[in-house]
């Protein structure tokens, strides 16, 4: 089910794999948004750019044998997802550090005009929500409602059957409803205070 858009993007990916600069310049400047998006839900927003940017030259090595059976922007999420995949496995095998090197500037935070404060947290909290569901549903989700891909393309990203696609997303919208259902955690007073 791929809209003119997809038609033009996949068409800017076979046109960079001749050689096409131009057409490489409009290639990565239509997907990188979506690129950076996903990854950012399905690993964090904090290492997107790095990954997104890994995506993009993985993408880049191997536009030349792009033959366009599948559209680009599918085949690019495909490449963002393997790159996720790959960050989270050498992750796994480093220690895990949160260096903050200057604490005094951490703890300076300007407050926010209320107006401004009430649209960041509400997008604050439904990243927090987006980021509890389990991976597969996740990534799923982000696909198919944040990305706007078809239940076909999340399929071909993920490499599984759209009917499992249909399942994780249905069963994430359920998480979270009841998730945002859910009363909130009351807030531990300290005694003696």
């Amino acid at each position: 089910m791929a809209d003119r858009g997809d038609d033009e993007i996949t068409g800017w990916a076979l046109a960079a794999g001749r050689g096409d600069r131009v057409a490489l310049t409009a290639f990565v400047r239509a997907t990188q948004r979506d690129v950076h998006r996903f990854l950012a839900h399905l690993i964090n927003p904090r290492e997107a750019d790095d990954l997104a940017q890994e995506t993009f030259l993985r993408a880049l090595g191997a536009l030349p044998g792009f033959a366009g059976r599948s559209g680009a922007r599918t085949w690019l999420l495909a490449i963002a997802r393997r790159v996720g995949a790959d960050h989270l496995r050498a992750a796994g095998r480093r220690p895990r550090t949160s260096p903050v090197d200057d604490w005094d500037a951490v703890a300076r935070v300007e407050p926010r005009p209320a107006a401004v404060r009430s649209g960041v947290d509400e997008g604050i909290a439904l990243r927090a929500l987006i980021e509890k569901l389990d991976t597969d549903r996740r990534e799923a989700f982000v696909l198919t409602q944040l990305l706007d891909l078809s239940y076909a393309e999340a399929a071909e990203v993920c490499g599984c059957p759209i009917g499992t696609i249909r399942s994780r997303v249905a069963r994430a919208r359920e998480d979270l409803v009841t998730a945002m259902q859910a009363p909130a955690e009351p807030r531990r007073r300290i005694s003696g205070v």
